[in-house]
């Protein structure tokens, strides 16, 4: 599958501060990709490096398949972006900035623009927005303006950084939905974010992020795959354990690890030996949980911000 983001040895230094420490992104065409990371662990600065507003220190950056610093003007009309937070003009309605956007990039032709504009912002959920000036606009209205105009080009690659900042649940619920089907009409979907839950939901491939350096990159589905054992739920632990002596792993209350990818033979062991089950699954980690273990080694880690 083609590379659709790729970068190797990335580094941003400011002074002695290495922000982005030598990171190899690898996000391919069709990837709903999470980058998960601290608030200050370097994503921002990242997504800033992708999209050519700030300058690397060192290190290579290809979008859609060509060196940035070589192609920029033609690559970057097919990326639409959100990165940290909407830029508008208050005094203007939120067509007025999006015509404004349009017109002032390369790709976006004149006789289309009225319709693409009214597409987009009935498509974020600010159709019936009028001509309120955006400076009227609550933040969650701002950051659904910020994404239409994200997606105002039809992009082949989506980059998002918190794209869900000030929105209530409802709106959260509606965004996700609008990635998943932008997801299956096509695009490319890069998400920076520090929500192991919205990510979980919407994400194929994870990166993840550690005060500047990548430790972690790979298939969601392969991160929360099942560990080959069984989690037990039941009112008699103790009653479990004897049962059950030599196949623990862990015991935590009324939660019993077992060894072994069969609950139906575990759950009838119990059964046969007089043990209340009350619960029974396979167990599988949790996305918090793998993203912790990679990131939760220093109990005395200070955040340094540029």
């Amino acid at each position: 599958m083609s590379a659709v983001i790729a970068t190797r040895g990335l580094v941003k230094r400011y002074g002695r501060l290495r922000a982005v420490d030598g990171i190899d992104l690898d996000v391919r065409a069709g990837d709903v990709y999470g980058f998960l990371g601290a608030n200050g662990s370097g994503k921002t600065t990242t997504v800033r490096m992708l999209l050519g507003l700030v300058l690397a220190t060192s290190g290579d950056i290809e979008l859609l398949g060509a060196r940035t610093a070589r192609a920029r003007q033609r690559v970057l009309p097919r990326v639409g972006a959100l990165i940290e937070g909407p830029a508008s003009y208050g005094h203007l309605s939120g067509r007025e900035n999006l015509a404004l956007l349009d017109a002032s990039g390369p790709g976006g032709s004149w006789r289309t623009r009225t319709r693409r504009i009214a597409a987009v912002l009935e498509q974020v959920g600010l159709g019936g927005v009028g001509r309120r000036p955006v400076k009227a606009y609550s933040l969650g209205m701002r950051q659904r303006l910020g994404l239409a105009g994200a997606l105002l080009r039809r992009p082949d690659l989506l980059v998002l950084d918190e794209p869900t900042n000030g929105l209530d649940p409802q709106g959260i619920s509606e965004i996700r939905a609008l990635l998943i089907d932008l997801h299956r009409g096509g695009t490319t979907i890069f998400l920076s974010s520090h929500l192991l839950a919205e990510v979980e939901q919407l994400c194929s491939r994870v990166g993840v992020l550690d005060r500047g350096r990548l430790v972690l990159q790979d298939e969601l589905a392969t991160l929360t795959a099942p560990t080959g054992a069984t989690v037990v739920v039941t009112p008699a632990p103790e009653q479990a354990r004897a049962l059950l002596d030599g196949r623990l792993t862990s015991v935590t209350g009324d939660r019993l690890v077992v060894r072994g990818s069969d609950p139906a033979e575990v759950n009838a062991l119990l059964v046969r030996g007089g043990v209340p089950v009350t619960g029974l699954a396979i167990e599988r980690p949790t996305l918090e949980e793998v993203v912790l273990a990679r990131t939760a080694a220093s109990p005395d880690r200070v955040e340094a911000h540029p």
